[in-house]
């Protein structure tokens, strides 16, 4: 199979001219063939710019923009949907922590020796269930899969194969080049009935058969898709106002996975005493340990050093992580008063940020998170189920100076 990264180049300028190339066929053409997949070889109606999305080597304002200077709004109304829907999975987040947590309490907690061996069946692609195993495979090798392929995959792991929500949404995680913390819990929840309570997904031979063009028919799946349950969630909380830009003083800008554009999101004309640009949040975090994966992120981490370094004119270093010694030296040696980092969403990053932030109050340093416009106006709309949310989004856009 053909590297995963010559489909998807860690650079933002590939991420630019994936994103030209597609937008004459973000209209009508992707609302109708966006729920095909026609596997990793075939011709695909939808974007692929996720990767570069995930980790905004190219960001959802210039996407849309892109979008809507094409086509009229109606016609693309689908394909702004889809971006959306990213915005509203992180917001919902942002304001309902708990799910996160759960989330990491459910992987972490035992196995029988039984549903283990189930587990790394199904990871191998050793389950005999015709599409599951190729689709394992897949994600293992390319770091990618069509949504409606993750769609089935996460009800056959949950109803047909009884295995633990949490433990497939941590192994897509893994290999996922644009596993996105939000993104991926939240969708493996609303398969399981949990995001919205009762509501599942139930994967079918016929709709997989007709979806992937005859090239699956799986045998012997769940004709039922009872949901999981839980405890109630607790209250949502609103979402803690952030600055836009940094505070006057000397900076150390801290520039993460999470947001690896951020001369896009910083006032112009500012300028930090030194860059220092994370490969991860935690060194011991298993996210992504992928092979695909972890070579997408490492090479977008060194594009956006290059890029960082010309825009602020600045040394840039690259740190292992952000728990690296070297953040805190960087920021010693050049004497700042404050790490400045765009807000990181819920998820291993903002865990890792939170820990730093108490490394450094023990060293006189204080920890400055900014929040881009974008999420700003756009997460705290997040307070109910996406109707509501697309329902109040074009204002938000409008105020982001977009047409719609």
């Amino acid at each position: 199979m053909p590297d995963p990264l010559d489909r998807f180049p860690p650079s933002r300028a590939a991420g630019l001219r994936r994103l030209a190339d597609f937008v004459p066929h973000a209209g009508e053409a992707y609302g109708m063939g966006r729920n095909t997949d026609a596997g990793p070889e075939g011709q695909q109606a939808v974007s692929g710019l996720s990767p570069w999305l995930r980790h905004r080597l190219v960001t959802e304002h210039e996407v849309i923009a892109s979008v809507l200077g094409y086509h009229d709004p109606h016609a693309a109304r689908r394909f702004v949907q889809e971006v959306l829907w990213r915005s509203y999975w992180k917001g919902w987040l942002q304001m309902n922590p708990e799910v996160w947590t759960r989330f990491l309490t459910e992987r972490d907690a035992p196995l029988s020796s039984d549903l283990a061996r189930a587990v790394a069946a199904a990871e191998a692609g050793a389950t005999g269930i015709e599409g599951l195993d190729d689709w394992a495979q897949e994600l293992v090798q390319t770091g990618y899969l069509h949504n409606h392929a993750r769609m089935w995959f996460a009800s056959i792991w949950i109803f047909t194969l009884g295995l633990p929500w949490a433990l497939g949404a941590e192994f897509f995680l893994r290999h996922l080049l644009d596993g996105d913390p939000a993104s991926n819990t939240l969708s493996w929840r609303w398969v399981a009935g949990l995001q919205t309570v009762g509501k599942t997904y139930l994967a079918t031979t016929e709709n997989i058969e007709r979806f992937t063009n005859d090239r699956f028919r799986p045998q012997g799946l769940a004709t039922r898709a009872l949901p999981l349950v839980e405890a109630p969630l607790p209250a949502a909380r609103p979402l803690a106002p952030l600055k836009q830009s940094p505070s006057p003083g000397r900076s150390l800008l801290l520039v993460t996975g999470e947001d690896l554009s951020p001369e896009s999101a910083l006032p112009a004309g500012w300028r930090p005493e030194v860059v220092v640009i994370a490969v991860s949040g935690d060194p011991q975090s298993p996210w992504p340990k992928g092979k695909a994966a972890a070579r997408f992120a490492a090479a977008a981490v060194e594009d956006a050093a290059t890029r960082c370094a010309a825009h602020f004119d600045r040394p840039c270093v690259v740190a292992s992580s952000l728990m690296s010694d070297a953040v805190l030296k960087m920021a010693r040696d050049a004497e700042t008063d404050q790490v400045v980092v765009l807000e990181a969403p819920v998820g291993p990053v903002a865990d890792a940020v939170v820990q730093l932030e108490t490394v450094l109050m023990g060293q006189g340093i204080a920890l400055t998170r900014v929040r881009r416009s974008w999420d700003d106006r756009l997460w705290p709309l997040a307070t109910k189920g996406f109707f509501k949310f697309k329902e109040r989004a074009p204002a938000a856009l409008i105020a982001e100076g977009l047409r719609i």
